[in-house]
């Protein structure tokens, strides 16, 4: 029973693949986050190496996994909190610093808990997030006025803009928005909603890996929010992945927002699950010995 941990991709889509294709669902975020550094290059993320692992049981199959871009929180598959905490104590070893965690709950905190305890600092939950995936998609009714349309690189310059709101709308740093920005519209991963040739909302899709799309960049300037816009972009890119014979349509909402749980809810999503992220940072003079914030 032990983590094998690489900075190499193929090794880590070559070992760990398997495993995390059997239950699609839950690993969305590992084999997208593999899926795009693949694809688009180990800086992806950021200057820093990426890094993966992968835990075997007493029966020696892969049974639990990590991917980790630094300066990014570590993100793990599904498992035991043991062996969450088996993995912070393994890679308080290594020289990159450890700033968050994420995953179900359990193994985040087990994760976060580990990482207190030996380094002295403090963890908060910084967000919890539902999982939905698509049942049988509804359009909405009445459907607001406009069409969709791919998003290309003529719009970059408002779109950029665009990006920067999300992610801060997130409590992101939206240092990473061009990148993320550029790499969508690289594989057509954007699609605009639009009035009288006006784009009034966007939202992104994941490339399609292991039979599953992950929907995401939902975002409607302020000015033009209430009227429908971001219900019809969600219906056109969720209807453009099934079109295009994807089985499994995903995407994550805020538990935090209301608004967005209830209409992706009225779409047609189902609730499969959640995540958790927390944040790790030096303790303050009054933390608590089990390192809550």
């Amino acid at each position: 029973m032990t983590w094998t941990t690489t900075d190499d991709n193929g090794a880590f889509r070559a070992t760990a693949g398997p495993f995390l294709r059997e239950r699609p669902d839950e690993h969305t975020v590992l084999i997208s986050l593999a899926a795009s550094l693949h694809d688009v290059g180990p800086d992806r993320y950021g200057g820093q190496p990426p890094r993966y692992g992968w835990w075997r049981g007493p029966d020696g199959a892969v049974s639990g996994a990590f991917v980790w871009t630094p300066p990014y929180p570590v993100q793990l598959s599904p498992m035991a909190p043991a062996v969450a905490a088996g993995l912070a104590a393994h890679l308080l070893g290594g020289s990159r610093q450890l700033v968050g965690v994420g995953g179900q709950q359990a193994a985040a905190e087990a994760f976060a808990a580990r990482w207190a305890r030996a380094t002295g600092g403090a963890w908060r939950v910084t967000g919890r997030q539902r999982l939905y995936r698509l049942g049988e998609l509804v359009s909405p009714s009445p459907m607001p006025p406009g069409r969709a349309r791919r998003a290309t690189r003529e719009d970059r310059g408002f779109l950029l803009g665009w990006f920067e709101a999300y992610h801060r709308d997130l409590g992101e740093d939206p240092a990473d928005s061009q990148r993320a920005l550029d790499d969508r519209l690289g594989y057509g991963g954007c699609t605009l909603w639009e009035v009288d040739g006006v784009p009034v909302s966007m939202a992104s899709v994941t490339r399609a890996n292991g039979g599953m799309v992950r929907v995401n960049g939902v975002y409607t300037p302020d000015a033009l929010r209430g009227k429908g816009y971001a219900g019809a972009v969600v219906t056109a890119v969720s209807r453009e992945a099934l079109d295009a014979g994807v089985p499994r349509v995903l995407l994550f909402a805020d538990v935090a927002n209301p608004t967005s749980n209830a209409l992706y809810q009225r779409l047609g999503y189902r609730i499969v699950g959640g995540h958790a992220t927390l944040a790790l940072a030096p303790a303050p003079a009054h933390a608590r010995p089990d390192g809550r914030a």
